[in-house]
C-alpha cells in the first residue's frame, strides 16, 4: 500500500470511533484438547478524514477488540473528504480483494457493502459509490479500500502542483 500523500497522525490527539467489522473464534487443536482464540478486526475514524484499520488477537473476546483497537491507532492515515463525498474515482487493491470508489452527488449515501460501508464511514464520507470486486475476505476488503483511500489527491494540492486555477482541475 503506498503511502506517499499521507501523513501519520498522533491517536492520543484525536477523537476516534470504533468499529468492530469482524470477530472470529480460532480452534488449534492440540495433544491436550482444544485450544480457543479470538481474532477481531476493528477500524477507527474521527469521521473527518482520519482512519486507521487494526487485527486483535487473544483469548478473550474483548481483550482482541481492545488489542485491535490499540493496533488501528498505530495506522492511521489521512483521506481527503471533499464536500462529503471523495475528489475522483479511484481503484484500490490487496491481495484477492478489489474496491472501486465513484464519487456521488450530495444525499446518495453510502453505497457499499459490509466491511467497506464501516471504512468509509469512519472516514466522514456520506455520499459514495463503492463495489467490491474479487476476494470478499473482510481483512484484505478492509485494506483495498483503504489503498483506494490513500491513492486520493486533494484538489486543493492538484491545483497548486500544476499551477493551474481550480476550475480547470475539475473541467480537464
Amino acid at each position: 500500500m503506498s503511502k506517499l500523500n499521507v501523513q501519520k497522525l498522533k491517536a492520543s490527539e484525536l477523537e476516534l470511533k470504533e468499529k468492530v467489522v469482524n470477530i472470529r473464534r480460532v480452534t488449534k487443536v492440540t495433544k491436550g484438547g482444544r485450544t480457543f482464540t479470538f481474532s477481531a478486526t476493528v477500524v477507527v475514524g474521527n469521521g473527518n478524514g482520519i482512519v486507521g484499520e487494526g487485527l486483535g488477537k487473544a483469548r478473550e473476546v474483548q481483550e482482541a477488540i481492545q488489542k485491535g483497537i490499540d493496533d488501528a491507532k498505530k495506522n492511521l492515515v489521512s483521506v481527503p473528504v471533499f464536500k462529503g463525498t471523495i475528489p475522483h474515482v479511484q481503484f484500490g487493491k490487496f491481495g484477492a480483494a478489489k474496491v472501486m470508489l465513484r464519487p456521488a452527488s450530495h444525499g446518495t449515501g453510502v453505497i457499499a457493502g459490509g466491511s467497506m460501508r464501516a471504512v468509509l464511514e469512519s472516514v466522514g464520507i456520506k455520499d459514495v459509490l463503492a463495489k467490491s470486486q474479487g476476494g470478499a475476505n473482510p481483512a484484505n476488503v478492509i485494506k483495498a479500500t483503504l489503498d483506494a483511500l490513500s491513492k486520493l489527491r486533494d484538489p486543493f494540492t492538484v491545483s497548486k502542483n500544476r499551477g493551474v486555477a481550480m476550475e480547470k482541475v475539475f473541467k480537464g
